[in-house]
Formats: structure tokens, sequence, C-alpha cells
């Protein structure tokens, strides 16, 4: 199986800035495009963004879309979102996410989860 383990999350003002990162490990890391998703206290969990196995091709959720941008470095078997102005919604915890295509992690599927960070916006 394909071990995902998330890290960066920490206490942020509005309008400043994180970087998340997600290392993964077990099975080959670069057949598997990833994703990020996050569930805010009392909803559902929803997809963020995501990005094929080269890295070539990205989708956004349009509530992030010119604020987030989600990157990957095969050779260290690394995806990264990075968050940009932020605002007392994004709070959440957000989970990394490997599955076969990218398509999947846009409709909020996925084959492998990491354990999530914890991103908290102040007002």
């Amino acid at each position: 199986q394909v071990q995902l383990v998330e890290s960066g999350g920490g206490l942020v003002q509005a309008g400043g800035s994180l970087r998340l990162s997600c290392a993964a490990s077990g099975r080959t890391f670069s057949p598997y495009p990833m994703g990020w998703f996050r569930q805010a206290p009392g909803k559902g969990r929803e997809f963020v963004a995501a990005v094929t196995s080269s890295g070539g091709s990205t989708r956004y959720a349009d509530s992030v879309k010119g604020r987030f941008t989600i990157s990957r470095d095969n050779a260290k078997n690394t995806v990264y979102l990075q968050m940009n102005t932020l605002k007392p919604e994004d709070t959440a915890i957000y989970y990394c996410a490997a599955a076969t295509g990218i398509a999947t992690l846009r409709l909020g599927r996925a084959d492998y989860w990491g354990q999530g960070t914890q991103v908290t916006v102040s007002s």
C-alpha cells in the first residue's frame, strides 16, 4: 500500500500563508495522481486541489482558485499545497490523497488517504 503523511499545518492570521507537505512511501509514487481535501468543523469532506502524476496538469476548487497552488516533486515523493491569502473559512483538517486518475480525485474519491493536518486561520 501507499502511505501518506501530511505536515506543515498550524495557526496563521487571516491573509497569511502556509505550505503543506505530503510525503509518500510504500509502493511506487510516480503512477499516482495526488490531491488535497479538507474537512471543516461540522462539514463534510471537500475537494481542494489535485495534480497529475507528472505534475503537468492541476485542478482546483473554485473556493481556493487563485490562492492555493498544488505541486509535486517526484524525486522526493512529496506533494505540496501552497496556501496564500488564507481566510477563516479555510480552517479545516487537510488530507492528502492518492488515486488512479485526477478525475477520480476531482469527484471526491481516492484510494489512499493521509492522517490529516490541522490548519487554523484566525480573524
